[in-house]
């Protein structure tokens, strides 16, 4: 057990020195919120607290560091990471947990294609090098799966889907997009080293930016397995609103719980991100990769 735990420690110290040689803060931030997530499918696990003493709160422990984070880039703090634990409600699978630990981090001026760049140095540092592959969402359905993914209407793609015998029982297009991703292209990736997805459709978008029929977002799989997501963030607290909206809007149609805007979040960035992309990378399947070295 100890040479295991040792490893992990070195796993964390060339993390922790490869960001220190770039002068990219370590920061933490709580994990105890007032607002749930609004993502439609992460639920966050909430509490009660102070019922001994009659001054009852439900508090939200985070799914993901990035709003708090984001209320520090707003405020002036340059490049920031952290590793801390997240928590969610209602995972399953082999690869999903209820409690994870997560690496967050941000780079002021960069672009998706500069954070994939700084991503591959990042993991060279660990140890984990192979051939490099880059292919937008579009070039991945074009090369695997013969799919105009991009102008390729939701009653085509059911079709499609049903030659596949997949379900098509989805309310929203983005949710049959990743199906499909799911189904017919993450099984070819599993030949690709380091393959980097970008340049998802807009329905995916998320918290990135979207242009035209693409957010700027990216995934990174390394032998097939998904372990980062990666923006070009979105800016401006009006931006978030509209996100917010609906996701809360989607989440009531499923009959998830959901809550009032998080005003408190769009207050603390009304000076507006900086321009920076950030990826948050799950840390047990990339030291899982390591260890399958």
């Amino acid at each position: 057990m100890r040479e295991d735990l040792k490893k992990y420690s070195d796993f964390l110290q060339k993390i922790r020195t490869f960001f220190d040689n770039q002068s990219v803060l370590e920061v933490q931030t709580s994990a105890l919120l007032n607002t749930p997530a609004t993502d439609v499918y992460i639920d966050s696990l909430s509490m009660k607290l102070n019922q001994g003493i009659d001054l009852e709160q439900t508090r939200y422990l985070h799914t993901s560091p990035e709003l708090e984070m984001k209320k520090l880039l707003a405020n002036g703090s340059g490049d920031i990471y952290q590793i801390c634990e997240v928590f969610r409600d209602n995972e399953q699978g082999s690869q999903n947990f209820n409690e994870f630990t997560m690496l967050e981090y941000y780079r002021l001026g960069f672009d998706i294609h500069q954070l994939m760049d700084d991503m591959v140095q990042l993991l060279k540092t660990l140890g984990i090098e192979g051939r490099v592959s880059k292919l937008s969402y579009a070039q991945a359905f074009f090369e695997y799966g013969d799919i105009d993914i991009l102008n390729t209407d939701f009653a085509a793609l059911k079709v499609i889907a049903r030659t596949h015998s997949l379900s098509t029982d989805f309310e929203w297009i983005e949710d049959l997009q990743i199906l499909l991703f799911t189904h017919l292209i993450e099984p070819k990736l599993k030949d690709l080293p380091l393959c980097f997805v970008y340049d998802y459709p807009a329905a995916q978008s998320a918290l990135a930016i979207v242009e035209g029929k693409v957010s700027h977002r990216f995934e990174l799989y390394i032998n097939g397995v998904e372990v980062a997501n990666g923006y070009d963030e979105l800016r401006h607290a009006n931006e978030y609103q509209i996100v917010f909206e609906q996701e809360i809007a989607k989440r009531r149609m499923l009959k998830k719980y959901t809550l009032d805007l998080n005003k408190g979040y769009l207050e603390a960035i009304q000076s507006s991100l900086p321009q920076c992309a950030g990826v948050a990378i799950g840390m047990v399947r990339l030291f899982s990769e390591i260890n399958l070295k």
